[in-house]
This record gives C-alpha cells, structure tokens and sequence, in this order.
C-alpha cells in the first residue's frame, strides 16, 4: 500500500516527574529533511529522537516538536537573582530622583523585570528520561503514519485508474498507427491524380517508394512497446510495499520521453490528439506521485 508523505501525529507521556509532549508534522520532500525542535535545557536528546524517525520514515520533510513541562511544577525551584533586583531597584530610585517622581517601588514591580526570577531547570538523566520520550514519539509516529497510510490508499485508487486510462490512450493509439502510411498513399494518389489531367506523369513505382518511406519514418510501434512496458512496470511498482515515490517519479521520466518521441514521429492529427491526452493524463500523475514516499 502506498504512504503519503503527508500528515500529522501527536502523542503525550509521563514519567520521570516530567510530562512529555510530542508533535510531528510531514510534508512532501524529495529526501528525507528531519527538524527537531526541543526545549535548550534538553538538546541532548535530540540524536535519539531523529534515529527513531529514520527507522520509520523514508522520505519527506518533517518537523518535530517537543515540549517537556514539569508534571508537578509547584515543585520546580524558583529563585530571585538578589544582585540583579538590587540593581534594577537603585536605578528606578535614581531615575525617580532626576524626573522628581514619587520612589513609591514595590517588590511586586522589580520581580516583573526580565531575570529578577530564576527558574531553576531541575536535574535530570537522559538515560532516564529518554525513555518518556520515546514513548511520546512512538505515539506520535503511530498516529502519524495511521494518517500517512490512509491518504495514501487514496492516492493509490486515483493513480491506478489514471494508469488504466493512459492503457486505453497507448491501446488507441496503437489501433490509429497503421492507418497513418495507407492515409498518407491515399491522399498522396489524390493529389496526383488531380494533377495527372495537367500532363503530370504517375510513377507508380516512385509513388510506392515514397509511401514506404513515410511508414519506416513514422513506425511508432518500438514506443509503443516500451510504453506499454513502462505502464506495466509502474502498475506494479505503485503495488509494492516500501517507499516507492522515487522509482515511480523515474518512470514516469521514460514515459514523459517516450511519449514525446511518439508525437513527434507519428505525424497525424488524431494520433497528436491522444499523445496530448496521454501527456495530461500523465501530468497529473505526476503531480500525485510528487507525494508518494
């Protein structure tokens, strides 16, 4: 079944005195680009969690966030940086001094000023810890790749009843390609013929020579071989397990060069017709196939 590369997964849990929190977000990437984000004081951690995603996923680019709170903050250690405080309360009385306002300063008011209060990061292991974390991601991987999966079921009914379609377009193309050289005799005859009454002489054998040489210049059948053959090979890629968006984005690339090798060679309106079909067709899987892991 094919997975998108698209999707979202969060997780949560607890342990260690900590509460770990986990989100994961994947967009379309052609390799796999993993950004994590976690607070400073826990940075450490941040190898681990990227090798558990590159067991998981293929490609696309995702980003990580991860908070970790204390589970009982009430019992985080705060304190006051008492140089600071001292600091910021002698220049509010001087300043209240030089502008001749009242020094009417509260503790409350210093206490608001940035780095008066310290909160301090209590000690953690990350062998520990590591663990509550793991869990978190695993969930969020989980919930992830549920999601992943499901729009890639979706994306895999669109892109083989698009590959169907472009079996007919090549099935029809095929039945036109023989009728190209007898049109080309017959209108070629025509105009010789129209112009025989005005003393032209028909050379029979000339006029068959000429008709050959379109039909070797204009035999499509070698690119319509490998078209089928490629629209077979990508049928069965999209059918495998595992990331399969890099050899189907391949494909696709022959089949783009094949296709135009057919319009050009062909030299028919109607062929033309079903090549610029084809093409947009193709194009859309594509586009499809660009989300493909």
């Amino acid at each position: 079944m094919l997975c998108s590369m698209t999707g979202f997964g969060q997780g949560e849990a607890k342990g260690e005195g900590k509460i770990v929190k986990v989100e994961i977000r994947t967009l379309n990437s052609r390799f796999l680009d993993i950004v994590v984000k976690l607070p400073r004081p826990y940075l450490a951690l941040e190898e681990r969690v990227r090798k558990e995603i590159k067991n998981r996923l293929a490609r696309g680019r995702v980003d990580v966030f991860i908070s970790i709170s204390e589970e009982n903050p009430e019992n985080q250690p705060i304190s006051v940086d008492k140089g600071r405080a001292i600091a910021y309360y002698s220049a509010l009385k001087e300043l209240a001094q030089i502008l001749a306002i009242p020094e009417d300063i509260t503790a409350y008011q210093i206490l608001s000023l940035p780095d008066v209060l310290v909160i301090n990061e209590p000690q953690w292991s990350e062998e520990a810890l590591w663990p509550v974390v793991r869990e978190a991601l695993e969930k969020a991987l989980e919930k992830l790749m549920s999601m992943r999966l499901s729009e890639g079921a979706r994306l895999q009914q669109d892109l083989e009843e698009r590959v169907q379609t472009l079996k007919r377009y090549v099935e029809a193309i095929c039945q036109r390609a023989p009728l190209v050289p007898q049109e080309y005799a017959l209108r070629l005859r025509e105009r010789i013929a129209g112009l025989a009454g005005e003393g032209v002489y028909l050379d029979p054998g000339r006029l068959e020579a000429e008709v050959a040489f379109l039909a070797e210049r204009c035999d499509i059948q070698e690119e319509i071989t490998r078209l089928r053959s490629h629209l077979e090979e990508l049928d069965q890629n999209l059918k495998e397990r595992g990331p399969v968006g890099r050899r189907a984005e391949f494909i696709l690339q022959e089949m783009f060069r094949e296709i135009n090798t057919l319009g050009a060679k062909a030299s028919d309106l109607e062929i033309s017709r079903w090549v610029i079909a084809f093409k947009t067709e193709l194009e859309k899987i594509r586009e499809q196939v660009q989300n493909v892991e």
